[in-house]
């Protein structure tokens, strides 16, 4: 018996083949953008997905100001942050946020669903989150990924 025939391959550094990707965020409601995004960050949405190996697409993010948030958590949603002092921490709301760092909250969400080590930082490095519709990788030739359609 031929056992090639029936083993399951597994990717590798060598093997993975990545790809750019690019999402408008305008209009998106944030935590849907994140999901989709953290899984092409991942590489799930690949047929050899392997999951000890960055087999993860880099993904421009665009337009990160003008995201979306459902109901009153532009008011009532808050990052907690600490110091490090005693009573040294720190709270602010998305709408404070929204005002001084407009990347922070995508930025923020999407490291939230990636693995939480080594791996993860890596997978994590491959987003680039900027404010507005210009980017600096124009070279490396995105695909426009849409977030509308399911795929």
């Amino acid at each position: 018996m031929n056992t090639l025939s029936y083993k399951t391959p597994s990717a590798n550094r060598a093997t993975v083949e990545v790809q750019w990707h690019i999402v408008d965020a305008e209009g998106q409601t944030l935590g849907r953008m994140a999901s989709e995004v953290a899984r092409i960050l991942r590489g799930k949405h690949k047929p050899d997905f392997t999951p000890h190996v960055d087999g993860g697409d880099h993904v421009v993010v665009i337009n990160a100001e003008k995201i979306h948030l459902s109901g009153k958590k532009w008011d009532q949603k808050e990052y907690v942050r600490h110091t490090g002092y005693p009573g040294g921490q720190r709270t602010k709301t998305a709408t404070q946020i929204m005002a001084k760092k407009p990347t922070f909250m995508v930025e923020k969400a999407i490291r939230g669903m990636l693995p939480k080590n080594k791996l993860g930082r890596r997978m994590f490095s491959k987003l680039h989150v900027y404010q507005g519709s210009e980017h600096p990788h124009e070279a490396q030739q995105p695909k426009v990924l849409n977030l509308n359609t399911k795929s």
